[in-house]
């Protein structure tokens, strides 16, 4: 059976939402601590990493998930997770079903606190507002728009890739966005994060010169992933995704490949067109193994790409270490 590798993480006895009923009526809770930090809490390392970024040494920031033992999909929020919600004085998440727990800490924490959803900063989003040079980011919303529907654009969507933390375009959108909310609530620090964001946005510029380069030098090679992960960064660098797309999807959901679509897979591997296999080591199952070691009985280079910060690393330095691993796969 092909299933994710990792184990729900539930890291308190009493559930979310049966400590909502304990938290109704509380204060709001105060956009900054003892300090003077603002609070921000984050769904995960990567966003939290670049929450520090932008925020500096005026922020003090909270990532729920922050090892890959820890699977995004599955996660199963504590009570400590909602007391940290509950006193944050920002909330980043990713939405679109990736960070689902997220939408039940906001619910059953009370928290006022402004959040903001890194999917609706990308452009193939549904309803996305469009973001141009001149054009501001778009509004947070408050914890209190977010509903539980189908409709309020959280929930999982069929053919959307939520792993929009690889698309550098939403990532700097994202960036403008944090430093505007960020500026909100302390206005004093606004000359401050908007230098820190235009020096983060110039970095995400030298992760785009890096993907141009291989742009220039390998555009259309084919490429496999056994998950959508990576495949905006592939994208940008003008790679052609060839996986049969019932195979990562079925990954990412955790099922059985099909044995039609594992056997056409396999073909595709010995037909000699792929250049590079990307594995998320976070996800798999026997069929993921079969590929694998299928690339490496043709000699294709298989390189690993994560949806969690690798310890010590930076968003920036993270993402240039997946550029230079992709470059190297490529020329090998």
């Amino acid at each position: 059976m092909t299933r994710r590798f990792l184990a729900p993480v539930v890291l308190g006895a009493v559930s979310v939402l049966a400590l909502a009923g304990c938290a109704g009526g509380a204060s709001s809770p105060a956009s900054s601590d003892s300090s003077g930090k603002i609070k921000v809490v984050a769904s995960t390392d990567v966003y939290g990493s670049i929450a520090q970024a932008v925020g500096g040494d005026d922020v003090d920031v909270a990532s729920i998930i922050t090892s890959p033992s820890q699977d995004p999909h599955e996660y199963e929020a504590s009570a400590q997770d909602q007391l940290t919600l509950k006193n944050a004085g920002l909330v980043i998440e990713n939405g679109a079903g990736y960070d689902a727990f997220m939408e039940s800490l906001i619910q059953a924490s009370g928290t006022t606190a402004p959040v903001l959803t890194a999917v609706e900063y990308n452009h193939d989003y549904p309803g996305s507002k469009e973001h141009s040079d001149d054009a501001s980011p778009a509004p947070s919303e408050s914890a209190d728009d977010h509903g539980h529907s189908d409709e309020d654009g959280h929930a999982h969507i069929e053919g959307f890739n939520e792993h929009v933390w690889y698309d550098p375009h939403t990532v700097e959108d994202l960036t403008e966005a944090i430093a505007e909310q960020l500026g909100t609530l302390a206005p004093e620090h606004v000359a401050d994060f908007n230098a820190n964001a235009e020096a983060f946005t110039q970095q995400i510029a030298g992760l785009e010169d890096s993907l141009d380069a291989i742009k220039a030098k390998d555009a259309g090679k084919k490429i496999f992933v056994t998950e959508p992960v990576p495949v905006y960064l592939t994208t940008a660098a003008g790679l052609d995704n060839a996986t049969p797309n019932e195979f990562s999807e079925s990954v990412e959901e955790g099922q059985d490949v099909p044995p039609a679509t594992l056997l056409e897979s396999l073909q595709l591997l010995d037909s000699g067109q792929i250049g590079v296999m990307i594995v998320n080591p976070q996800t798999g199952g026997a069929e993921v193994t079969q590929v694998q070691n299928e690339a490496k009985a043709k000699n294709i280079p298989v390189i690993e790409f994560t949806e969690t910060l690798p310890e010590g690393q930076t968003y920036i330095s993270w993402m240039q270490s997946n550029i230079t691993a992709l470059s190297d796969a490529l020329a090998a």
